[in-house]
């Protein structure tokens, strides 16, 4: 019986330390595809409901880089991360999506169909 509950024990140690790696969290960031205009209609739903917006005002510091999918992608985690004990999802209409690589880690440069050197 000690046995069994010292593998318990050690299981939800395991877990624990994954869980404050970064390791099974989810962000609910904005979709590249969704157009601008639809962003901004969710980003504003998303300020309104519950999200803290206050990060993304001017002179604020996640106001840069100063873009809608950035600003949408902000306002979306912060709702769905406050809000999601309370049965909150990652949908806004569509434009937002869950991923598990953290956005602030995870940096994708644009592509380039040419680059010349001289």
């Amino acid at each position: 019986m000690a046995q069994a509950f010292i593998k318990m024990l050690l299981l939800i140690t395991i877990f624990s330390i994954h869980k404050l790696d970064g390791q099974f969290e989810d962000w609910c960031v904005a979709d590249e595809q969704t157009p601008d205009e639809e962003l901004q209609r969710a980003v504003v739903w998303a300020c309104e409901n519950g999200a803290d917006c206050s990060k993304i005002q001017p002179n604020q510091p996640c106001f840069l880089p100063n873009t809608i999918k950035d600003h949408a992608s902000f306002a979306f985690n912060s709702y769905f991360q406050r809000m999601k004990a309370h049965g909150a999802t990652c949908y806004f209409n569509a434009a937002a999506l869950v991923t598990d690589l953290d956005p602030s880690k995870h940096i994708i440069l644009p592509q380039f169909e040419s680059l010349h050197f001289a």
